[in-house]
């Protein structure tokens, strides 16, 4: 099988031992010998892995896709990505392009039926904790509702547009006749669309601004 390896260190870790850029080459090319697979390329980062945007991981990933290896082995799982959000993402890449994912600390290892249960296992973990932010990111826009703070973006309607359009409305027009009247003089619109429309004013009412 041909595989690319993948390794990276933090600045601080470079001259660490165990955690070196040399001791994760060693480890991924003693597996590479082990079980017969032929390493053709290798990809390096130096910096952080709290995300996937790194231009050694990214090359890397091309790759695969192209189809220019059938694996994408690691020495540890958290110099892919400490993000299990990130390895979720990677996972689904892997199955959708067909190439397989080895972590040589953890047991990850799609080539097999147990690294893959394995892989799944983590997999799992990161929806849940994507469900966990989404639930906590609601509940807090919840609270400051509550507290009436204004979510969303800022009107880019002037308040001398949107007392005019409040007036008009107040003295009986319809949204619809205060939407001609406003495309008749070319007003421009709040997010630069082609014309008024009467839902567009009744958000600039509803806001209140």
């Amino acid at each position: 099988m041909r595989v690319i390896a993948y390794a990276r260190v933090s600045t601080e870790e470079q001259g660490l031992s165990g955690a070196g850029m040399e001791a994760q080459r060693a480890a991924i090319v003693a597996e590479c010998e082990r079980r017969g697979w032929a390493l053709v390329e290798s990809f390096e980062d130096v910096g952080a892995g709290k995300n996937l945007k790194r231009p050694g991981v990214q090359a890397a990933l091309e790759a695969l896709s192209r189809g220019e290896a059938s694996a994408l082995v690691v020495a540890k799982l958290d110099r892919l990505s400490r993000s299990m959000l990130d390895f979720a993402g990677v996972m689904a890449s892997a199955q959708k392009q067909s190439w397989a994912l080895v972590a040589l600390d953890c047991a990850v290892d799609t080539t097999t039926p147990a690294g893959e249960a394995m892989a799944h296992v983590l997999a799992t973990f990161a929806q849940f904790e994507r469900r966990l932010i989404g639930q906590r990111t609601r509940e807090a826009l919840a609270i400051k509702r509550a507290e009436g703070v204004r979510l969303g973006r800022p009107s880019a309607v002037s308040p001398k547009l949107a007392e005019r359009i409040r007036a008009e409305r107040a003295g009986g027009a319809t949204l619809r006749q205060i939407a001609d009247r406003l495309n008749q003089e070319s007003v421009p619109t709040p997010r630069g669309g082609s014309e008024w429309r009467p839902s567009s004013l009744e958000r600039v009412l509803a806001r209140g601004t």
